[in-house]
């Protein structure tokens, strides 16, 4: 018998499923509801070409035609309003019900909004939607100072490429150092000093308490009463996954929805997965997270055991006339052997993270040609052959990688 299943949700998990799915099951009904009016695409390229030319068809997940081709229902544009757990229904906004046999809710999660004072001015924007660099494109010709408040990758992506197009940049970061959970302290400095050599100013440290201006941004207030001078913001400080939606529902909720390693939740027929999805007391947040879990939750779903075991976490930026690569366990207090090679003259910094003979975790700056090799290491838990950790130079110890 055909099942019918709704998906509430249009990112990379939502499409992964939909792929692990039709494997195995040509034939029941998939209902894709996504409440942008765009296919679903790549959310994390948005911040890596802000100004290029924005084309819808080189950012899509999958062509139009799949949906097609693979059978699936698109509500685009549409909003899930209501789920009935008992009746097994989803209302939308148009007030449309869809009944569902098996329900996977993979609608993500949303920016944090900072408890800053004025922060509902004009001019101040977070980036999570295509929509959100449309907005940002369309008004920042007339603005010359752009105030980032956060310094992860996706703001620095975007003080980047505001200092591209000749702004004044500043960023506000509440930590000591720029990305604190992808970098050590010295890869931070080189960042940090890329950064600074490419024009914009870094305040660490800092707070931004509140917005001036009456309707528009003019400028912000630090906690310690420094005054920044801007006329656009641009905030991340984090996500919150979407779970509004089933507060009036029986779904286990913590911070996300909670799931089991099937992506189960605790109603039998409903699945979660991507960023609104709770394991082991974790919110993913990352994408190749979302893909994984969207691939676990579409064989169950489908019929096929499939547990989720974890996403060794990879980042991957350039910016600033710099390359940054940061994977897996970057804790120098978990790690038997370091292995550390800089290069002022070159840019470069390498740092390789060894656990009982095995790479756990890496940071490159610079030459990126030997990422895909340690990525594929550190994924595959490669048991390495014995070597004098020691004594071994970087490059030494990647030659031995590609013998091995």
């Amino acid at each position: 018998m055909n099942n019918t299943i709704v998906i509430i949700g249009g990112g990379v998990a939502a499409v992964n499923a939909i792929k692990s799915i039709r494997e195995v099951d040509e034939t029941s009904n998939i209902y894709l509801i996504m409440n942008e009016n765009n296919y679903p695409y790549y959310r994390i390229r948005l911040t890596k070409g802000m100004f290029d030319t924005l084309d819808i068809n080189k950012l899509m997940l999958q062509k139009p035609e799949w949906y097609e081709q693979n059978n699936i229902h698109l509500y685009l544009g549409r909003e899930a309003v209501a789920i009935d757990t008992d009746k097994c229904e989803v209302s939308l906004d148009n007030g449309e019900l869809l009944g569902y046999d098996k329900l996977l809710l993979a609608n993500g999660a949303s920016n944090n909004i900072p408890q800053i004072e004025g922060i509902e001015k004009e001019n101040i924007y977070s980036i999570r939607k295509l929509t959100d660099i449309e907005h940002i494109r369309s008004s920042v010709n007339d603005k010359n100072a752009i105030l980032c408040i956060g310094g992860g990758v996706q703001n620095l992506e975007a003080a980047w490429a505001m200092r591209s197009q000749g702004k004044n940049v500043t960023i506000a970061e509440f930590q000591d150092r720029l990305m604190p959970r992808q970098l050590d302290a010295k890869a931070s400095e080189i960042l940090k000093k890329a950064v600074l050599d490419s024009g914009l100013q870094i305040l660490l440290n800092t707070e931004v308490t509140k917005i001036t201006g009456s309707k528009e941004a003019n400028g912000a207030v630090t906690k310690d009463g420094k005054l920044i001078e801007c006329d656009m913001v641009i905030y991340s400080v984090g996500v919150r996954p979407n779970v509004k939606l089933f507060e009036n529902t029986s779904l286990e909720i913590n911070r996300g929805l909670v799931v089991d390693s099937r992506m189960q939740t605790n109603i039998e027929n409903i699945y979660a997965a991507g960023d609104v999805a709770e394991t082991n007391g974790r919110v993913g947040g990352l994408w190749s997270i979302a893909m994984e879990q969207g691939k676990v939750a579409g064989k169950n779903i489908s019929g096929i055991e499939a547990n989720y075991i974890g996403v060794t976490p990879v980042t991957n930026m350039n910016a600033f006339n710099l390359s940054v690569f940061s994977i897996g366990d970057i804790d120098e207090n978990n790690a038997t052997h370091i292995l550390r090679e800089e290069s002022k003259e070159e840019g470069s910094y390498q740092r390789i993270f060894i656990k009982d003979n095995i790479i756990v975790g890496a940071i490159v700056i610079g030459d990126t040609k030997n990422n895909t090799l340690i990525k594929k290491f550190i994924e595959k838990k490669t048991l390495l052959p014995s070597m004098d950790y020691d004594n071994i130079t970087v490059q030494d110890f990647i030659n031995s990688l590609r013998n091995n």
